[in-house]
């Protein structure tokens, strides 16, 4: 289906009011970002929401609303500050946008969110779907949401062709959300359809029996539910791998800070070169001399186009006194029994819980 011919306005009409039926007596009304809804607030859910359960955002939601209660609190925090409330959560892009676009919202619109949807739109990290779910949830304005619950919901009712990734699968599901979406109730509606997207219609297994919408879906009536949305094609993901080097003098281990942009940009973390025999010559380079060195398990972590095997070499060290390196911008000692609130690759925090446990 690529146009909303064939959903009429009485069943547009009937569908949005079976969902505000079901939210009313079933939706989620007590998560954290509902109550005082702001479009601080759930621009902030909304972003750590993505590619995140929301079990697992609750407690950084907290935690992070606790440190920065406002976006201008966010803009004046420093940006290792903000990442290591992130720290976890994975996709650090998403925090590195949240930091950059509460800096322009206090500069540019004097710590609030832009009045029209273009103008959110057009900050970092935010898109059609993000601004919609912004300015209907906190402000109650008529606008459309498409994230990937409500996508299904949407492809499985009126069996949309096509998987994420794909931009006619979200070209064409997009007139089909601004179509049922009602100007009344909007804020519970968009609330509604993501929760059954969340809890109901599943990518596996959805709960059909209970589902609200049930006489308006297609696959349903088709026993199809499981095609829809289309299987997006495998790919081989590439396998690359590395090793870190962890020099540790006494309780502290040296770290660098990576680059804004790339892999863990903008993150605290361990050295790596690509052989073994490039180790002396970072030591060299960081006036360290070893005097021993410990292999630990090489470990996988996965990235979303990639897998890193990673073989972690602890070496313990002494300093060249002349050329004793002191803490800067991008180096410095961690002591493990002391932390210091910084942000942490995922793979760099699960090295030191493992070192502080030996």
């Amino acid at each position: 289906m690529k146009n909303t011919s064939k959903i009429t306005t009485a069943s547009a009409t009937k569908f949005s009011q079976q969902i505000l039926a079901w939210y009313h007596e079933h939706g989620r009304k007590h998560l954290p970002w509902q109550d005082n809804k702001t479009p601080y607030r759930v621009w902030v859910s909304e972003i750590m929401l993505q590619q995140t359960q929301v079990a697992t955002v609750i407690g950084y939601y907290q935690k992070f609303m606790k440190s920065f209660p406002t976006v201008i609190d966010l803009a004046n925090a420093e940006q290792d500050e903000v990442l290591h409330h992130w720290t976890g959560l994975g996709y650090y892009a998403r925090a590195r946008n949240l930091h950059k676009t509460a800096q322009i919202i206090a500069e540019q619109y004097q710590g609030e969110f832009p009045q029209d949807i273009e103008g959110v739109i057009a900050l970092p990290g935010i898109g059609r779907s993000t601004a919609g779910a912004i300015l209907s949830l906190s402000r109650k304005e008529h606008h459309a949401i498409l994230d990937g619950n409500v996508k299904r919901v949407l492809a499985r009712c009126y069996l949309v062709q096509g998987h994420n990734g794909q931009a006619i699968y979200e070209k064409s599901l997009w007139p089909i959300a601004e179509k049922l979406t009602p100007k009344k109730g909007v804020q519970f509606y968009n609330q509604a359809m993501m929760d059954i997207g969340a809890s109901i219609c599943t990518r596996s297994s959805p709960k059909c029996d209970i589902c609200p919408v049930q006489s308006h879906c297609i696959a349903y009536a088709t026993n199809e539910q499981t095609n829809y949305p289309q299987k997006k094609p495998k790919k081989i993901i590439p396998e690359k791998s590395t090793i870190m080097v962890i020099p540790r003098l006494k309780q502290r281990v040296l770290m660098e800070k990576r680059a804004p942009a790339g892999i863990w940009g903008g993150l605290w973390c361990f050295y790596e070169v690509n052989q073994t025999e490039q180790i002396n010559a970072l030591l060299t380079k960081l006036n360290l001399k070893e005097y021993q060195r410990e292999e630990l398990s090489t470990f996988r972590h996965t990235f979303s186009h990639f897998h890193l095997d990673i073989s972690p070499i602890v070496i313990d060290v002494e300093q060249i006194v002349s050329k004793e390196i002191n803490d800067h911008a991008e180096q410095q000692w961690y002591n493990l029994h002391h932390k210091v609130e910084v942000g942490l690759a995922a793979s760099t925090l699960k090295l030191i819980k493992h070192l502080e446990q030996r």
